[in-house]
């Protein structure tokens, strides 16, 4: 748990813009915030150590990488982060050489390894879901054994309905929970028509992580995926329910939470210093 004073000297930049009153600090982070590292993938190639700062300047305490290892190894990876005086709970990677990246999730110093989403050749049938909940039981099981925990990554597409049943359904009913844990993107299940508040209730002991972003308002659901479903906007000026979702995570203890946002409409940086300070008011209230 971090305390009044480590909170206030890593977020100091952050908070300035948020005009919080020192008595809010009391109630506020419980947890670390961190970043999908997604977010920024615009200008991490370029600049590693920079971009990496500039999210620790924010306050943000965690980083989630994604597919992409930026082209060096999971030492050198590791480094930088810890330079940065961030941390690396968790890694994402791709399903078609999941298995093989395991290795480097160790290395990069992860806890938590999470399948980034599942092919569109699988994901075409329940019976498609069922083969994807299979292999998660085999990655999960793998890398229990080499001391990591397993998660999926949610989309929209999870959610398509094939004959009363979602492809989400298969994936929930057909995985171990002991072993398999969900790490719930709270944007794409609005944008699939869902409530994220409802399936956290429902789901809240097999959530692993939060991906929190927010979805613009007056804009049509879909479970496909494309522009037609790219509605992004920064947390806390959109739709979500923020305050319910953010006592569900507390309620449930989930430990992590990472701000992703896959396009933004000002510099990246900027919607993640718009999402913190929308946050900690909200963690502070």
């Amino acid at each position: 748990m971090l305390t009044r004073r480590s909170f206030l000297g890593g977020a100091a930049a952050g908070l300035a813009a948020a005009a919080l009153e020192p008595t809010a600090f009391a109630k506020a982070v419980t947890r670390p915030l961190g970043v999908q590292l997604y977010t920024v993938r615009a200008i991490i190639q370029n600049d590693l150590s920079g971009t990496l700062a500039a999210i620790r300047k924010i306050g943000y305490q965690t980083v989630e990488t994604y597919v992409a290892e930026y082209k060096m190894s999971a030492s050198d990876l590791r480094q930088a982060i810890l330079d940065a005086g961030l941390t690396v709970p968790s890694a994402h990677f791709g399903y078609d050489d999941f298995e093989s990246r395991l290795d480097y999730a160790k290395e990069l110093g992860a806890q938590c390894v999470v399948c980034s989403s599942i092919p569109k050749t699988i994901a075409n049938s329940a019976d498609g879901y069922k083969r994807g909940a299979d292999q998660y039981n085999i990655w999960a099981a793998k890398a229990k054994s080499m001391g990591l925990k397993f998660g999926f990554h949610n989309h929209n597409v999870e959610f398509q309905d094939f004959g009363g049943v979602t492809g989400f359904d298969v994936l929930m009913k057909n995985t171990d929970p002991a072993l398999v844990q969900w790490q719930m993107d709270c944007y794409w299940v609005a944008q699939a028509g869902h409530d994220p508040v409802a399936l956290f209730r429902q789901y809240g002991k097999r959530i692993q992580s939060l991906h929190l972003k927010d979805r613009k308002p007056n804009v049509s659901t879909s479970v496909e995926t494309g522009p037609a479903s790219a509605h992004f906007t920064e947390v806390g000026n959109g739709t979500l329910d923020w305050p319910a979702i953010l006592r569900l995570a507390d309620k449930f203890h989930v430990p992590y939470m990472y701000v992703e946002q896959d396009q933004t409409d000002r510099p990246p940086l900027e919607s993640l210093q718009i999402s913190y300070t929308n946050l900690v008011k909200f963690l502070s209230a």
